[in-house]
């Protein structure tokens, strides 16, 4: 997976990398010579007592020495910038394609693991990419190049690189295989602790409201063990890594001292190629430590990819229209024919057989107990879901045949659970309509029944939005959603239980100020509350998934008894029949 997602990001960097190999080969090069030009000056300079052939090589010491210095200055240049390009345009493409995930996927991977993903697996990635350009990409090229000039120097001594180097990368090698199932459970240990925390700041005030702080550290504080363990046996491992490579390299320094010095003593070889062959040896050496400060890293890289690829492999369920097709009815008229739903792995469908239709001009309302599906039946409108069975149809056209940007232009979302994003109160209507002006804006905002406390707002429309909205009230939170639809003035108006957190008297104003903003469109509520559907112009009766009732209030009173069931339950039979 590590190797796939290399070759298709890296791609169109592919000239970069060439000038990269480049400045590297340069460097290795300039790195290599140097050993040879010092034992020219031992043997032939300090030895002979040669002071113009010391000054005229350390002259073009020197100058190797700077080519050197402007080769790994440009190299790690090219290659850093490289690496950090590498990691934005992963980062992107894995949040692009997390955004064109229906709620489907988005529900199956969770959202913290696709926050970790995104964020602490891409930077894994990125490092190894960081490290190759850095370093690794240097590594083959000085092992190969160091192996040369050292048998240059002296080739029976080269013997000893041939017991060295397997030794080394096999000791490398052998911990590197205990690392991966690590570095896996590190990942998952990670996401685990991201699941909880979010949990547990979410729920802060359930937390506190039911006295469950010391359950809550002890669930927080199992996740953190688990994580520490995992991270600590990886760590144990990670700590001997460098020492077993120092280690052998210092053991290699030793047979090559005790070898060479006999070599001197028989004259098969001088003093300065002694000190250059041990030099070409550290360089060789110096390239495998290199690659293992890599091959650390690689394990836990290929873990980050595959859980990359796993996601951005994950194909949406709800997927655009190949050949859109254009509306062929009234704009805004929406249709259900027939409409199921069941979600992954469930055995009995949320919704099924569901027909009704909502026409423009008119409140359309759907009512019912606590999981009859109400929810799931307004979210196959936008295509939140795709319906499983039957057809749900957007001004006369089937809603997997339009295309997305088309139908998204038609309807107005308020949610069940309003959010804020953080910005002002401004910038939030404007997810409703980006060009909207302040006059539109207020009158959004007046409909909505927020006007006056965005006005008491020290900056009003300017006035600051955290996160999620956290610094308004629910009520205060809803109207704000609710303004922000009525900014786009679509065709069909989606209310998701939008009234739940008004009082009746707010609730009733802003049903009142609705009626000549929404006079041509489609309304669609969805109510647990009898007062704020009573009048609508058809209010549709669920029941265990499945429509048992349509009519207007006054009819479902005398015709439906899951309809009088509800009523009754809110209201007393003279408040029902005014």
């Amino acid at each position: 997976m590590l190797v796939r997602l290399l070759r298709e990001q890296l791609r169109p960097y592919t000239g970069a990398v060439v000038v990269l190999l480049v400045f590297q080969l340069a460097q290795v090069l300039a790195t290599l010579y140097l050993p040879s030009l010092n034992a020219r000056i031992i043997d032939r300079g300090v030895t002979e007592g040669n002071t113009s052939l010391i000054w005229s090589t350390g002259w073009v010491m020197l100058a190797v020495s700077f080519a050197q210095v402007l080769a790994a200055v440009a190299a790690t240049y090219v290659g850093a910038r490289t690496a950090m390009r590498f990691g934005r345009d992963l980062r992107r493409r894995v949040f692009v394609h997390v955004t064109e995930l229906s709620a489907r996927e988005v529900a199956r991977f969770g959202a913290p693991t696709l926050i970790t993903r995104t964020t602490n697996d891409v930077q894994q990635v990125t490092m190894v990419v960081y490290m190759t350009m850095v370093f690794a990409l240097m590594a083959p090229i000085m092992l190969v190049g160091g192996a040369v000039m050292a048998m240059r120097e002296d080739v029976p001594l080269s013997a000893v690189l041939l017991v060295i180097i397997p030794v080394l990368a096999g000791a490398i090698s052998l911990v590197v295989r205990k690392m991966v199932p690590y570095f896996r459970k590190m990942q998952e240990r990670i996401d685990k602790v991201n699941a909880v925390l979010r949990e547990q700041i979410a729920g802060m005030r359930v937390v506190r409201a039911f006295v469950r702080e010391e359950r809550e550290s002890a669930r927080f504080g199992e996740a953190n063990d688990d994580l520490y363990e995992v991270s600590l046996g990886a760590g144990r491992l990670m700590a001997l890594m460098f020492p077993l490579v120092m280690l052998i390299m210092n053991l290699s320094s030793l047979a090559i001292m005790w070898f060479g010095g006999q070599r001197i003593a028989s004259g098969g070889m001088e003093v300065g190629q002694l000190t250059a062959f041990i030099t070409y040896v550290m360089y060789i050496l110096m390239a495998v430590m290199f690659s293992s400060m890599l091959f650390v890293m690689v394990p836990r890289a290929m873990v980050s990819a595959g859980r990359i690829v796993e996601v951005v492999d994950t194909k949406p369920t709800v997927v655009p229209a190949a050949v859109p097709v254009p509306p062929a009815g009234p704009r805004g008229l929406v249709e259900l024919v027939g409409v199921g739903f069941r979600y992954p792995g469930a055995e009995e469908p949320v919704v099924r057989d569901v027909t009704f239709t909502a026409e423009p001009g008119k409140t359309t309302a759907i009512i019912g107990a606590t999981g009859s599906g109400k929810t799931t039946l307004l979210n196959l409108v936008p295509r939140l879901y795709d319906a499983t069975e039957g057809q749900v149809r957007v001004s006369g056209t089937d809603v997997r045949d339009l295309a997305a940007d088309v139908l998204w232009d038609q309807i107005g979302l308020v949610p069940q659970r309003p959010y804020l994003f953080t910005g002002t109160v401004r910038s939030n209507l404007e997810y409703g309509k980006a060009d909207a002006t302040d006059a539109q804006l207020w009158h959004a905002l007046e409909v909505a029944q927020a006007k006056d406390f965005v006005e008491s707002l020290d900056d009003g429309l300017d006035a600051e939005i955290t996160q999620g909205g956290t610094n308004v009230s629910g009520g205060q939170r809803q109207r704000l959603a609710i303004a922000r639809a009525l900014v786009r003035r679509p065709a069909v108006y989606l209310f998701d239980d939008s009234f739940s957190a008004l009082d009746y008297a707010t609730d009733a104003a802003l049903r009142a100020a609705l009626v000549p903003q929404t006079h041509e469109a489609t309304v669609i509520i969805v109510a647990q509350r009898v007062a704020t559907i009573r009048y609508a112009d058809k209010i549709v009766v669920l029941d265990g998934g499945t429509v048992v009732a349509q009519g207007t209030h006054t009819e479902l009173l005398t015709s439906s008894q899951t309809y009088q069931e509800i009523v009754y339950s809110q209201l007393s039979a003279a408040e029902a029949a005014r």
